[in-house]
């Protein structure tokens, strides 16, 4: 009897030295396993001026600026064209009806509704399209004459999808504008140049006008 009580009692005491070791027990040392060295994160702004400081010191910052401000200028004074518009080959024409949907209540500095959420409106109703718009490729010179033929500055607005407006801008005496990445195309759903947008009554004239080429025939 008394060996089973022994015996119970140095299995419960393994037992709970086994589930709860003392700190000492942990702490093993276990030699050193290698070399290890300190963890260094470099200054990112100091590698950044440093760089800086070194372009500036052997004059490619200033050759880096200079070709910077020439790729602008290239940019500006010949924009990217509008991808997907091609030449006309065939003369088409639709109606665009420009009226959309109002989202929220649209009232005056009174508080007066003008226009309810959900309601259509069409701006053509109480407004007109002061210029006629007129898309060409700016590099094809029957379609800017095309264009030209559609009435002075105040008369047309001729927008570019490709080419210079700036240098046409000194030769023709008036000002160009420039269909930047397609809204405007796109918006009337124009793919062929040249193509003409007119107002008439309450929706717009949409044409891509098919022109002769010169010398076609003879």
């Amino acid at each position: 009897m008394k060996r089973r009580f022994l015996l119970a009692a140095l299995l419960a005491l393994g037992a709970s030295a086994s589930a709860s070791p003392s700190p000492a027990a942990q702490a093993v040392d276990h030699g050193q396993m290698g070399q290890t060295w300190p963890i260094i994160e470099p200054d990112l702004m100091s590698i950044i001026k440093a760089r800086l400081d070194h372009a500036q010191a052997t004059g490619k910052l200033d050759e880096l600026n200079q070709r910077f401000m020439a790729k602008v200028k290239q940019r500006v004074m010949r924009p990217v064209p509008v991808s997907g518009i091609a030449r006309a080959e065939v003369t088409r024409s639709w109606e665009f009806d420009p009226s959309i949907v109002v989202e929220n209540d649209i009232r005056d500095h009174k508080g007066n509704l003008i226009a309810a959420a959900g309601q259509r409106v069409n701006p053509l109703a109480t407004s007109v399209l002061s210029k006629a718009l007129v898309f060409v490729d700016g590099d094809d010179v029957e379609q800017v004459e095309w264009a030209l033929q559609h009435g002075s500055e105040p008369q047309a607005k001729i927008i570019f999808v490709d080419g210079s407006p700036f240098e046409l801008m000194k030769t023709h005496q008036r000002r160009f504008y420039f269909d930047q990445d397609g809204k405007l195309t796109s918006h009337f759903g124009i793919t062929r140049t040249p193509a003409l947008v007119e107002q008439q009554g309450e929706v717009l004239r949409v044409t891509e006008q098919a022109i002769a080429r010169k010398g076609a025939g003879a």
